[in-house]
Formats: C-alpha cells, sequence, structure tokens
C-alpha cells in the first residue's frame, strides 16, 4: 500500500497488531450479537433490551474512531489521486508532504477538542485557547453526568469516590463511554505523526491506499481473457 509494508516488526508489533485487529472485531462482533438478541427478544417474546440501542450505538462510536486510527496504520483510508498520479515523481512528494502536514494539523486540532469535550466529565479541566491549548480554565465538574439506559457496571464504582464525590451511579457514567475520544484521537495523532514522519522520508509515498492492487488485478484479468 503506497509503497509502505505495514506488516509489524518485531513480537511487539504483532502483539499490537493482533491487539488492534481483535478488539476492532470484538466490538463489531458485539453489535452484531446485542442488535439480534434485542431483535429476537422484540419480535419473539415481546421483550427488549433497554440498553441495546445506547450500547451499540457506543460501540459503533469506538469502532468508527479505532479504525481510524488503525486506517492510518495501515495505509487504509480511502483517497481520490487522480490529479496526483499525472504528476512526476517530485511532484507527488510535494502534494503527499503537504497532505499529511494538513492532516498532523487537523488532528491536532482534533485532540484538543476530543480533551475538551471528555475532561468535564472526569471532573478534568478543559484546556484554555480557541485553537491551540494554552493551559487550563476552569471547568465546571460534570462527573455526575450518566448514560441514559446502560446499567452500571461493578468494576467502575471505584469512579464513585473518584470523580463523583462518593455519590453512587445508577447508571454507566458518561466518563467511561466517552474515553474513546481522546484515547482514540490521541492513537491516531500517533500514526498519523509516524505516517508523515515516513513520507518525509520517502519511505510511504501517499497517506492513502494506493490504486497499485487494483491495476494489477486488472491485468491479470485481461491477460486470462486474452488467453
Amino acid at each position: 500500500m503506497s509503497g509502505y509494508n505495514s506488516k509489524p516488526r518485531g513480537p511487539l508489533g504483532a502483539f499490537i497488531d493482533a491487539l488492534e485487529e481483535n478488539v476492532i472485531g470484538g466490538l463489531l462482533g458485539a453489535m452484531v450479537v446485542i442488535t439480534f438478541v434485542n431483535v429476537v427478544l422484540r419480535y419473539v417474546f415481546n421483550h427488549a433490551l433497554i440498553w441495546g440501542l445506547e450500547v451499540t450505538l457506543i460501540l459503533f462510536a469506538w469502532l468508527v474512531i479505532l479504525g481510524i486510527s488503525y486506517s492510518f496504520k495501515k495505509t487504509a483510508h480511502l483517497g481520490v489521486d487522480a490529479i496526483i498520479n499525472m504528476l512526476p515523481s517530485k511532484g507527488k512528494m510535494v502534494l503527499a508532504v503537504i497532505s499529511a502536514l494538513c492532516c498532523l494539523l487537523y488532528t491536532v486540532l482534533l485532540m484538543k477538542g476530543a480533551w475538551d469535550y471528555w475532561a468535564p466529565y472526569a471532573g478534568l479541566d478543559r484546556t484554555a485557547g480557541h485553537w491551540f491549548p494554552t493551559g487550563f480554565e476552569k471547568t465546571r465538574d460534570q462527573a455526575w453526568y450518566e448514560t441514559d439506559q446502560v446499567p452500571m457496571i461493578a468494576i467502575f464504582r471505584w469512579l464513585e469516590g473518584a470523580i463523583n464525590m462518593g455519590e453512587a451511579y445508577d447508571k454507566l457514567p458518561r466518563v467511561i463511554p466517552y474515553f474513546i475520544l481522546p484515547f482514540g484521537v490521541a492513537l491516531t495523532l500517533l500514526r498519523v505523526i509516524q505516517a508523515t514522519m515516513r513520507v518525509i522520508a520517502g519511505r510511504q509515498s501517499s497517506l492513502i491506499v494506493s490504486h497499485e492492487a487494483e491495476e494489477e488485478v486488472e491485468r491479470v484479468a485481461r491477460g486470462h481473457h486474452e488467453e
């Protein structure tokens, strides 16, 4: 893909790769199971998991945000490269660097937004500054906010003393599902930085998936047709 070998290097890289793939696959599988069970309960037993839809939406958000990061890691994001392919190698390199820097700037801005949105639910302060963080500003505590229907899970009871002044949560606090925002965007930022460094070093030609594989398939198909 785009001239970069995305295969993991070493046992640690293979472990992280497998972990990410299993987590993403697990999220998708859980969405399917919950939706299927809810449909059966509703149409067969006239019952439903009242928290099913909300959990599915949460899992979908986690799936999308982790998928964005993983796709940067594997150079799997789609893009339009019709104009880029018309340019000489040097022109392609310049545009690849510019696009990588634009993605990097956008992800930095997204990181600030992600933290500022999540922080109040964790009893933390938002960052000051309109575009870039210039420090922290006093923020109204929103740690008591809960999800609408998702039941509280026992392993997260420690949050009651940590951020909710000892008050018990009836439902799962929003700080848990919303944690994917700073975590996922931070992971994406790391992958964009890595991809940008590879592009500048000339080890990767683009941040989007190339059409080399498609062209190769078409060439083989034409060859079989001619035979």
